[in-house]
């Protein structure tokens, strides 16, 4: 089987071992990166393609000699035609959660830099504002602590059930949303009742036409002015201009995102104006742990070991 990895570089920071899934295939070629006039040339040839980002559409595929499977290196799929794939035999397999553990660590550690002020403190000392204090401490910011407060989830499928049960140890209570529109759920909260009554608010749901523009102008006006948003999920689900007009005007106490709605804001984005407080921004780092993405290598061999032997696991456009 011959293959090729279309964009190993936005996986591989030379710090992953390849020699397993090297070894599954009588060829492998490593691309850092294909653009999309590359693409035909390189997989026109191959049975096995591996992209994570780059787009594999069906004028593509109808090009191809022998692809008999696609192994998407990520969880999302948008990247493939999945249906074209369909149509032509074509298996079609994603990763998945592999980032549980480093994205739920993320989100917390973000709640924690937040509830301490970390990052102004850590500021204030490199200023030397810590060299002028007249007693042994810095208390120029405020530190809140995570123990008795009220975490609202918004997604509670493996990630925000894990970012539960770590917020759970710290002492929280722990709400979970229930979405406007959807059927009362005895075990949840609905949306709007959450917003009054968190002090964090983490989001952890998929971006759908459902909840894109979720958290907008009208849910900061329900959230207590002493509240945090943490969003390690998707960048459209929060309304970006509003948000920063939240930060301005004192709605919320601050907010840290891992994402944007558009990634990398090469044509900037409202949140990174500098006139923002309180507001820190990760650049979708959260999921990258070197443990998360070797368990990505190690699940692309599981998919073609499986494949190999007439079985599919992880298929997507089954």
């Amino acid at each position: 089987m011959k293959a090729v990895f279309l964009d190993y570089e936005s996986l591989d920071k030379q710090d992953l071992d390849f020699s397993q899934l090297r070894a599954a295939f009588d060829d492998l070629i490593l691309y850092p990166s294909t653009t999309a006039e590359q693409v035909l040339a390189r997989i026109q040839d191959v049975d096995v393609v591996i992209s994570n980002k780059v787009i594999v559409n069906a004028e593509a595929m109808e090009q191809c000699k022998n692809l008999k499977l696609i192994l998407i290196s990520a969880t999302g799929t948008n990247n493939i035609d999945l249906d074209y794939a369909r149509s032509k035999g074509i298996v079609v397999c994603n990763c998945q959660g592999y980032g549980t553990s480093a994205v739920a660590q993320h989100t917390l550690t973000l709640m924690l830099a937040l509830a301490t002020s970390l990052l102004k403190y850590e500021h204030a000392v490199k200023q030397g504002e810590w060299n002028k204090s007249p007693i042994f401490c810095l208390l120029d910011f405020p530190i809140v602590e995570l123990s008795g407060k009220t975490l609202g989830i918004i997604g509670y499928g493996e990630l925000g059930q894990a970012v539960a049960k770590l917020a759970e140890a710290f002492g929280m209570k722990i709400l979970v949303a229930s979405l406007p529109n959807r059927p009362p759920h005895k075990d949840r909260t609905p949306f709007a009742e959450l917003l009054a009554q968190v002090d964090f608010l983490s989001l952890h749901c998929p971006l759908t036409a459902e909840t894109r523009d979720l958290i907008d102008a009208q849910a900061f006006d329900k959230m207590k002015k002493s509240a945090f948003l943490i969003n390690c999920a998707r960048g459209g689900i929060v309304n970006e201009p509003a948000l920063a007009e939240a930060l301005r005007q004192g709605k919320i106490a601050g907010a840290a995102t891992d994402v944007l709605s558009v990634e990398p804001p090469t044509q900037g984005n409202v949140l990174l104006a500098d006139d923002i407080p309180n507001l820190i921004i990760t650049p979708h780092s959260a999921w990258g742990s070197v443990d998360a993405r070797q368990r990505i290598v190690n699940q692309m061999l599981e998919n073609v070991d499986e494949f190999k032997q007439g079985k599919v696991i992880r298929q997507v456009n089954g």
